[in-house]
């Protein structure tokens, strides 16, 4: 789910009969790489393959599914990461397969195998056999070797939108009988990040928690969250300049055990829909509590924000650097660029100028 991108190409390319010999697919956890290329995997060696509508009941698919397909081999590349295994999988390659077309290689983590391994792996990947597919996944692309990548077709995976996880969440817990309310589920996406696999493991322990019947409250306290409508007060306060209601706010979340950390991702998240619907409108939003906010004050607020992130999650004393790092943000909202104020000042001194000029004009038309 999310990744129409990177199905639509692999569709076409099983269509067209242009699949490569090496595949590099790339994102933050829980975003479908592995479950892409096990269903990639399907698809290439389901009976009468390759094509892209396999059937699920398949035998061929059920036994990938079930990890006892002999031509599909899943390596966790940080389990397997030196070069002699790399070496016993060069001289498996060589055969040809038992059961399918092709014989495909999932390697998980492919980023943690060294760099004997990577060399030792780079002949292979040079001049396959025809009946061999590779397909790498990882998480950190910038560690796999530039001469790895150069070899493989590279799809980069996005995060999921939170819509989309709302909706696979909402039919997991029909599936399963859950009783779950939208405020729930939003808040559970949230938490995410992007990441289907984090919402679905999440929901299970909210399962375990709550029963049959999930409501806002339960993930709030359970996993420290503050409700949207108390972000939304919070990022309003920063706007109003209102010290004491952010003192009081950050007192209250605090007191009853919430993420300031996640608090904090959370106002910055908020505060660059403002940013965003500023920039749309043409410099100036009322996203943030109803008052209106210039694109450079948004900014401001947002970079205050994101200068303080490191010292309230590695600080020692946490509230302390989260309320310091919201009353400067406040600060530096309300402070003007300098650039901002010398172009203010040069049209002012330009305006004045003008009219200097024409009061003389003026007063020589005048004497003539």
């Amino acid at each position: 789910m999310g990744q129409d991108h990177v199905v639509r190409t692999l569709r076409n390319a099983i269509t067209r009969q242009r699949i490569a010999h090496a595949y590099l697919f790339v994102g933050p956890r829980g975003t479908g790489k592995t479950s892409t290329a096990r269903i990639f995997a399907k698809a290439l060696n389901c009976t009468g393959g390759p094509k892209a509508d396999f059937d699920v009941k398949d035998p061929a698919c059920q036994a990938i599914a079930e990890g006892s397909h002999l031509d599909v081999i899943e390596i966790d590349g940080a389990s397997n990461n030196g070069v002699d295994q790399v070496r016993d999988l060069r001289e498996t390659v060589r055969y040809a397969p038992a059961q399918g077309k092709f014989k495909i290689y999932i390697i998980d983590e492919v980023h943690m195998l060294s760099a004997a391994a990577f060399n030792a792996l780079l002949k292979t990947l040079e001049e396959p056999p025809a009946h061999v597919k590779f397909v790498f996944a990882t998480t950190d692309p910038q560690k796999v070797l530039p001469t790895i990548i150069s070899r493989c077709q590279r799809f980069d995976l996005k995060p999921i939108p939170a819509p989309l996880i709302v909706e696979r969440l909402q039919k997991i817990a029909g599936e399963e009988g859950i009783r779950v309310s939208a405020e729930a589920l939003a808040c559970i996406a949230r938490l995410a990040d992007g990441g289907m696999r984090d919402a679905q493991s999440i929901l299970d322990q909210m399962i375990s928690f709550c029963g049959n019947e999930i409501t806002e409250p339960d993930v709030l306290d359970v996993y420290g969250l503050v409700a949207g409508e108390k972000i939304a007060a919070l990022a309003g306060a920063l706007a109003a300049g209102d010290h004491q209601k952010i003192i009081a706010i950050v007192d209250e979340c605090d007191g009853a055990g919430r993420d300031l950390v996640r608090l904090l991702i959370d106002l910055q998240a908020l505060v660059r829909v403002a940013l965003l619907d500023a920039i749309a409108k043409g410099g100036k939003s009322a996203e943030l509590g109803g008052l209106p906010m210039t694109t450079e004050q948004i900014t401001r607020l947002l970079d205050g924000l994101r200068e303080g992130e490191g010292s309230v999650k590695l600080g020692l004393a946490e509230r302390i650097n989260f309320e310091v790092t919201l009353l400067k943000a406040v600060d530096a909202s309300r402070s003007r660029a300098i650039d901002s104020l010398i172009k203010e000042l040069a049209a002012l001194s330009d305006e004045a100028g003008h009219a200097e000029v024409a009061s003389e004009k003026k007063k020589i038309e005048l004497i003539g």
